[in-house]
């Protein structure tokens, strides 16, 4: 995760959007950390991000080799809290079925949003 994290940092500095970096650095963290502890991939299958430039923000992706999409919880003592974290810091998010196997989580982080 630090890798992604450390990626993501790195890929906003040179496109410069350093407002973004806050928002989208734990956006990123909750949706691996999703994939990591959820999407129970068989082994071999890795979980990749990517990056996409928008107008003013990021979009950010984490693929995985599961067919089981993210369920919203209602957070208590015990967890719950990483996608209503990731639906205050985005502008949007959703999830996508990739060609083959898997699917991807993304999430749209603009400066208007919870970015600041």
């Amino acid at each position: 995760m630090a890798l992604a994290r450390a990626q993501l940092r790195k890929t906003l500095a040179d496109w410069g959007m350093a407002e973004v970096e806050f928002a989208a650095v734990a956006v990123l963290s909750e949706l691996v950390a999703n994939a990591v502890v959820h999407a129970r991939v068989p082994p071999g299958r890795e979980i990749r991000t990517r990056f996409v430039p928008l107008d003013g923000g990021v979009r950010i992706e984490v693929h995985d080799a599961s067919d089981e999409p993210p369920v919203p919880r209602v957070p208590d003592q015990s967890g719950g809290y990483g996608l209503t974290l990731v639906s205050g810091l985005s502008d949007r998010w959703g999830v996508e079925k990739r060609r083959g196997v898997g699917k991807y989580v993304w999430a749209v982080v603009t400066a208007g949003t919870g970015a600041e």
